[in-house]
């Protein structure tokens, strides 16, 4: 069926030509496009961060311990103290005005101005739209949503640079589960990791700019600290490490420096084996310990600010630094909505886009 099937009765409605009055209705073909985040919980109380934490913690590629051994310790042990200590961590940060998680503002503000630009440059062909992996508003409610509104082609774009299996790919196969239960599904794409597009790259580069123009001295060295992932998944065969070094090796180059300004370091480990490093929180006391009086902090894996940034880097590794001599900490606050982050965002959509439009 095409759109030229269709007789309208009304604006994005109508019928087929050929069919009876029983017919469901149906809606003009269009393309939608939805930028997919990490999560959020609804709420900081002790049941919303269970449940939250719940369904992030049961993910295979987030934890892919064998369940007869996880679950019991998620569901026991893991699950009765950490919504306290998360939900702590959750409201040092929280949206009082709107009553949400800093990341739900930051992903509603970009879904805005990133739909504001493809309409300029494709009108009303495409729908635009956002969810979460975890929690609301759930990635098969949206999708679900775009195809009642006559979404035939859908693409599907998680808001993470560097591609990972904890990240990149179980936002995708969330996608993937809910096409599984539809009677017609949509043809979907997936966008690729972007880590080296030159408008992602020319935003990261500008924001270090402007922070460091605005901070009342110079910076000793960048920290660029990406969320971290155990060794183990790199030896599988994991790009997300690798695409990681490469991201700080083009912001460097973007930037104009050398390799004494700029150092990778990796955060939020959980659990008790390897992990790639160095770990960001004890990097940074160890420059401290070195003689860094003023360091810097940028997060290029995060599209938008989020308790891993704005807790864990701007409360809990300010403070590592501080205590071990740091004497001045600088956060970067991620590309969230500004402006040349929303257009990078545009030309790699715009790219995935080729040939449906």
């Amino acid at each position: 069926m095409s759109a030229t099937d269709v007789e309208l009765d009304q604006p994005g409605q109508g019928r087929l030509a050929h069919a009876g009055p029983d017919h469901p209705p149906v809606t003009r073909a269009k393309i939608g496009v939805v930028l997919a985040n990490l999560g959020t919980p609804d709420a900081t109380d002790y049941w919303s961060m269970r449940r939250y934490l719940s369904e992030f913690l049961s993910d295979k590629r987030v934890v892919d311990y064998a369940s007869w051994k996880w679950q019991p310790l998620l569901q026991g042990i893991i699950l009765t103290k950490r919504p306290f200590s998360s939900g702590k961590a959750y409201r040092s940060i929280w949206n009082e005005e709107k009553n949400e998680s800093p990341l739900l503002t930051i992903t509603r503000d970009q879904t805005a101005k990133f739909a504001a630009r493809l309409e300029a440059e494709l009108g009303d062909k495409v729908v635009v739209d956002f969810c979460m992996r975890y929690g609301n508003p759930s990635t098969d409610s949206v999708l679900r949503r775009l195809q009642a509104q006559g979404c035939e082609k859908i693409l599907f774009f998680p808001l993470y640079p560097q591609y990972a299996s904890p990240t990149s790919a179980t936002a995708n196969d969330q996608a993937f589960r809910t096409l599984m239960k539809l009677k017609w599904q949509p043809a979907i794409r997936t966008v690729p990791a972007y880590f080296e597009h030159p408008a992602y790259l020319d935003a990261l580069a500008a924001s270090v700019t402007e922070t460091y123009a605005a901070a009342a001295s110079r910076p000793d060295i960048l920290v660029a600290s990406y969320h971290g992932v155990p060794k183990r998944y790199l030896l599988e065969g994991d790009p997300y490490h690798c695409q990681c070094q490469k991201t700080t090796r083009l912001l460097k180059e973007r930037l104009g420096w050398d390799d004494t300004q700029i150092v990778t370091a990796f955060q939020s480990q959980f659990g008790p084996e390897e992990w790639v490093g160095p770990q960001t929180v004890d990097h940074v006391a160890e420059l401290a310990r070195q003689g860094h009086k003023h360091i810097a902090v940028v997060s290029p894996a995060f599209a938008s600010d989020c308790v891993e940034t704005l807790e864990e880097i701007n409360e809990e590794i300010r403070d590592s630094f501080l205590h071990a001599g740091g004497e001045h900490f600088t956060y970067v606050p991620c590309l969230n909505d500004r402006d040349d982050h929303i257009e990078a965002l545009a030309q790699v959509a715009l790219n995935e886009l080729g040939g449906w439009v």
